[in-house]
């Protein structure tokens, strides 16, 4: 049997394995232990044992759990319920105001969390039934609770980030740098959107009334300093690590310290915090692992198989395209895939296969990374199976239908697929921030 088919009866059977709902890394490393077996005997078990030991040594990957717990305590302790207010306070007078404080609590979130899933519940259950209270279009508010999560796997601390440095074996301190300036970018693109959309049709998303707004100042600087908290926090965290004060891993700990300790000053710290939050950065974290180590298996097995320099001839060679054209059909190919996958799980399929191929073709492999997370987002949210629309649903009050959830997500994924566009044209839009830190 010749390599390629080798190579594809493979992802065939990883494919079929993830459609019987078996687990991801289950799917990945089985598919990949079997295979090593199969092809190299009993010395193929030294594929998957070494991989296990990359992991072990992999220092920056102590940043996860780091990250994750600093999260989950800014969420469990309820210090993003403050952010929120803030922001319907200051923002609330304003044509669509409330919506757009809700992109903002997003990306606040996203840099608490990193996670696109924590975006959404926060979204779904503080923002989502009061922007419907003050009698929001609910096409327009389940579109902006959808849109503002697709920002938590690209603004840092991203964690999916983090899984695409160790599989493609790229540093994670100048991913997150280049997810900022992309980052910002499609969460501005939003605002603008949203006030445009909201100022030619004041319906959609009505001002605060009069009798509202007359909130004192002394309250309104009150909500101030309590939404400052989150920002401080982010930047006790970043400002050591982008001066070069601080590792990466150095920088996670302060985030992860200064979070807790805000939670013990506002007097939320409480035993069923800590104890939620615990568990939940263990469960988040050894599941990250897992699919890590399948990856890199599965990747060793593929590198063994040759089927990387294969393909590449298959497209440059006995196809003739150009590398752009590749690349177009690889982000094409994720689209696809985000109907029926989650950005985890499309990552360590298709990685082993395309960050070789991406390198050989002459593309910068951070830049790649920021494209990747910006076209699974797009995945995520596309009918008809995109992964971020169930969740909606699943969270969304009842008069919201899956009908609506699909209406309103299409202008948010026009100005996705437009920022996509301009990171592919212009590549300084991610690369300009890490080459400046890291040049320093």
């Amino acid at each position: 049997m010749s390599y390629e088919m080798i190579a594809l009866l493979m992802f065939s059977s990883m494919m079929m394995m993830m459609m019987t709902g078996q687990r991801v890394f289950a799917a990945i490393g089985g598919v990949a232990a079997l295979s090593a077996l199969a092809l190299w005997g009993v010395g193929g078990s030294d594929l998957p044992f070494s991989a296990a030991m990359k992991l072990m040594k992999w220092y920056p990957l102590l940043t996860l759990p780091m990250f994750i717990f600093m999260g989950y305590v800014l969420s469990e302790s309820k210090i993003a319920d403050d952010l929120y207010k803030m922001f319907h306070v200051w923002m609330g007078p304003l044509n669509g105001g409330l919506a757009i404080g809700t992109i903002a609590l997003m990306v606040l979130i996203s840099a608490m969390n990193g996670l696109s899933v924590a975006g959404m519940a926060i979204g779904a259950t503080i923002a989502l039934p009061e922007l419907l209270r003050r009698g929001y279009d609910k096409k327009m508010v389940t579109g902006v609770v959808q849109a503002g999560s697709s920002l938590g796997i690209l603004v840092p601390p991203s964690v999916v980030l983090v899984l695409y440095a160790m599989i493609a074996r790229q540093p994670v301190g100048q991913l997150w740098l280049a997810g900022v300036v992309p980052g910002l970018m499609m969460a501005a693109m939003f605002i603008l959107y949203i006030a445009i959309r909201c100022h030619l049709q004041p319906s959609l998303g009505p001002a605060l009334p009069e009798s509202e707004r007359n909130v004192p100042m002394a309250e309104k600087l009150r909500l101030l300093r309590a939404g400052i908290l989150p920002f401080a926090i982010f930047a006790t965290m970043m400002v050591p690590f982008v001066n070069g004060w601080t590792s990466l891993v150095e920088s996670s700990a302060i985030g992860a310290l200064a979070a807790t300790l805000a939670a013990v000053l506002k007097k939320r710290m409480t035993k069923a915090v800590m104890e939620t939050s615990l568990r939940q950065t263990l469960a988040v974290s050894c599941m990250f692992m897992w699919i890590i180590l399948a990856a890199m298996a599965f990747g060793a097995v593929f590198d063994g198989l040759g089927a990387v320099k294969a393909i590449e001839n298959l497209f440059t060679e006995k196809l003739g395209l150009n590398p752009w054209i590749i690349l177009i059909l690889m982000q094409l190919s994720f689209l696809v895939m985000g109907t029926f996958l989650d950005d985890t799980a499309m990552l360590v399929i298709v990685a082993p296969l395309y960050v070789p191929l991406v390198a050989v073709l002459g593309f910068d492999l951070i830049w790649y990374g920021v494209l990747y997370t910006v076209t699974t987002q797009i995945a995520y949210m596309t009918p008809p199976f995109g992964y971020n629309l169930f969740l909606m649903r699943a969270m969304a009050p009842p008069e919201i239908s899956l009908r609506d959830i699909y209406g309103s997500i299409l202008p948010f994924v026009l100005v996705m697929l437009l920022a996509l566009a301009l990171i592919m044209a212009f590549p300084d839009i991610a690369l300009w921030l890490p080459q400046y830190v890291y040049a320093k």
